[in-house]
C-alpha cells in the first residue's frame, strides 16, 4: 500500500466513525463498531509510520537485515541488496537456516544471536565474494524472548581500499621521513664532528652566522640544524636565494612594497621577507650574489632592525636572526670591490666553513650507504654495491660534493635491476666516473717509462671524455695526427 492509498483509507475510516455518532447515537453496537474502526485506524497509523521508517532505512549507506525470533526474514533495505547482490525477493519470508543451506550465506550470525540472546560482531563473506562487517543485535519482548534480530551489514571494500591507501601513505611518510633524516649532518670524520660541535655551540645563541662552502656541501643543511636547535625553533624560517631572484625584484622581495609603488605592483602591496620572518630566522642564501647597490640597504636594515617598504615612508620594526650562506670567498670579493667590507664584517660574526667531500673521504662510504638505503626504499629495490665501488668513490674528486654523490647513488639505483649487486666496472661505465689516481709513479721506472705511462693515461682519458681524436687533440693542444700516432704507439684503441 502506497502513501496515497493509505491516506485515503484513513480519511474514509474517520468519516465512518463520525457518521456512526450521528446515525447510532445510543447504541452498544455503535460503540463496538467504533472501537473496531478506531483499532483499524491506529493500525493504519502504524503502517504509515512503518512506511516512513522504510524510506529512511532505504537512504542509509549500510545494509539492514531484520528477522523475527525464529530467524525468518522480515525486511531488508535497498543498501542490503546493493552490498550483497541479493534481491529482496530472494530472502524475504525465508529462514536464515534455509538461506545458508542454499549457499546464500557462509557464516550468518542470526541463529547464534537467537540462541545466545547476545549481540555479535563478525566478518562474513557473501556468495558474490563481497566481504562485509556484520553487527547483529537482539530485540526482546516483554517476557525477555527474542522478538526480532537486527543485523547491520557494512561493505568492507571501501574500508579495505582506505586501509591500502593508509599503508601507502605510511610508506610515503616513512620515505619522506628518511629524506628529512638525510638532511641531517652525517659522518664520522673529525671534520664533520668539529662542524657539528660548532653548530651546537652557536645554535642557541642569537647571533648572525656566515656559512661558507663549495656548492653541494650542505650549507642549507647546516642552516636547518642551527634553526632546529635554536630558541626560535617553531617560529618562521624564511629562506631567500639571492642568486635566483632578479636584481630588479630582489629589493621588493626582501623589504616589501607599498601599493602602486611601481609599474606592475600589486594594488594591495606586499609584505617583505624580513617582516615575514619576524620573531624567527631569515636565511640569505648565495649572499655573495647580492647586487652591490642593495648591500648598503641590507646593512642598515640589519643594524637598525627596521625596514621601510619600497615606495613607503613608515619604518617597520622586526626581530629576526640572520643566517647567511655563500659558496664565494666574500673576503676576496671585498678586496675586488664587489662586496661591502662593512657588510662582510656584520655578517661574519660567527663563521662556519663546511669542508668539501673530497677532504673527508672517510665519510663517503657512510653517506653512500645512507643514500642507497633511502633510494632502495623509494624505488622498492635491494641494490647493493661491491666494496670496490666505495674505494672508487673515495678516489673520485666530487666537484659537486654531497649533492653529486646523492644524485649518482640515485642514478645507480634507478638503472639497476631490483636485486643487482653493482660492481666497479658497471659503476664506471654507467656513471662516467673517472678515477684520479693519487699514487705516485714508481721510482723503479725510468723517466721514459714514467712519461709514457702518464702520456697513455692522459690520452686514454681525453678520448674517453670527448669521444673522438679530433676533440681530444683540441683539448690536448696537439694535432689530430699526433693523437692517432701516439695512440698507435702506446697501444691505445681508437674508435674513429
Amino acid at each position: 500500500m502506497n502513501k496515497e492509498k493509505l491516506y485515503s483509507s484513513k480519511i474514509i475510516l474517520k468519516e465512518l466513525i463520525e457518521s456512526l455518532e450521528t446515525k447510532m447515537p445510543n447504541s452498544s453496537i455503535r460503540t463496538e463498531m467504533e472501537s473496531d474502526l478506531q483499532r483499524v485506524c491506529n493500525e493504519l497509523d502504524d503502517l504509515d509510520e512503518a512506511i516512513d521508517y522504510k524510506k529512511i532505512c532505504d537512504e542509509i549507506y549500510d545494509g539492514i537485515y531484520i528477522s523475527d525470533g525464529e530467524g525468518k526474514t522480515l525486511y531488508v533495505n535497498q543498501s542490503y541488496s546493493k552490498i550483497t547482490g541479493l534481491k529482496a525477493e530472494l530472502v524475504l519470508n525465508k529462514y536464515v537456516s534455509d538461506l545458508m543451506e542454499e549457499g546464500f550465506f557462509k557464516n550468518a550470525i542470526t541463529p547464534e544471536i537467537i540462541r545466545t540472546k547476545k549481540p555479535i560482531n563478525a566478518m562474513a563473506e557473501i556468495r558474490t565474494g563481497v566481504k562485509v562487517l556484520i553487527s547483529g543485535t537482539p530485540i526482546f519482548d516483554e517476557d525477555g524472548n527474542v522478538k526480532k534480530v537486527v543485523v547491520i551489514n557494512r561493505d568492507m571494500s571501501d574500508l579495505l581500499e582506505m586501509q591500502e591507501k593508509l599503508v601507502s601513505s605510511q610508506n610515503e611518510i616513512e620515505h619522506l621521513r628518511n629524506l628529512h633524516i638525510s638532511n641531517n649532518l652525517i659522518g664520522n670524520s673529525e671534520e664533520i664532528q668539529s662542524l657539528i660541535q660548532m653548530i651546537h655551540q652557536v645554535a642557541s645563541l642569537d647571533v648572525t652566522v656566515l656559512i661558507t662552502g663549495e656548492t653541494g656541501t650542505g650549507k642549507e643543511v647546516v642552516s636547518n640544524e642551527i634553526y632546529m636547535n635554536s630558541n626560535r625553533k617553531g617560529k618562521p624560517f624564511i629562506k631567500v636565494n639571492c642568486a635566483a631572484i632578479p636584481a630588479s625584484l630582489l629589493e621588493a622581495e626582501l623589504f616589501g612594497y607599498e601599493a602602486g609603488s611601481f609599474t606592475g605592483a600589486s594594488s594591495k602591496g606586499k609584505i617583505g621577507m624580513f617582516e615575514l620572518a619576524d620573531k624567527g630566522t631569515l636565511l640569505l642564501d648565495e649572499i655573495g650574489e647580492m647586487p652591490l647597490e642593495l648591500q648598503s640597504k641590507l646593512l642598515r636594515i640589519i643594524q637598525e632592525k627596521e625596514v621601510i617598504r619600497v615606495g613607503g615612508t613608515k619604518s617597520i620594526k622586526f626581530d629576526v636572526r640572520i643566517l647567511a650562506a655563500t659558496n664565494c670567498n666574500l673576503y676576496d670579493l671585498v678586496k675586488k670591490g664587489k662586496f661591502r667590507e662593512d657588510l662582510y664584517y656584520r655578517l661574519n660574526v660567527f663563521p662556519i666553513s663546511i669542508p668539501p667531500l673530497r677532504d673527508r673521504p672517510t665519510d663517503i662510504e657512510v653517506l653512500t650507504k645512507h643514500f642507497l638505503n633511502i633510494y632502495n626504499i623509494k624505488y622498492k629495490k635491494q641494490v647493493e654495491l661491491d666494496q670496490d665501488v666505495y674505494e672508487v668513490f673515495k678516489l673520485y674528486t666530487w666537484k659537486g660534493n654531497i649533492r653529486e654523490l646523492r644524485n649518482i647513488v640515485e642514478r645507480m639505483v634507478i638503472v639497476s635491476e631490483t636485486n643487482r649487486n653493482i660492481q666497479v666496472g658497471l659503476a664506471k661505465k654507467l656513471l662516467n666516473i673517472h678515477i684520479e689516481s693519487k699514487e705516485k709513479p714508481s721510482i723503479e721506472l725510468g723517466l721514459k717509462e714514467i712519461v709514457a705511462k702518464v702520456e697513455k693515461e692522459t690520452i686514454e682519458k681525453a678520448l674517453e671524455d670527448y669521444g673522438s681524436t679530433r676533440k681530444a687533440a683540441a683539448v690536448l693542444k696537439i694535432s689530430q695526427s699526433s693523437v692517432v700516432k701516439k695512440a698507435q704507439k702506446l697501444g691505445i684503441q681508437i674508435s674513429d
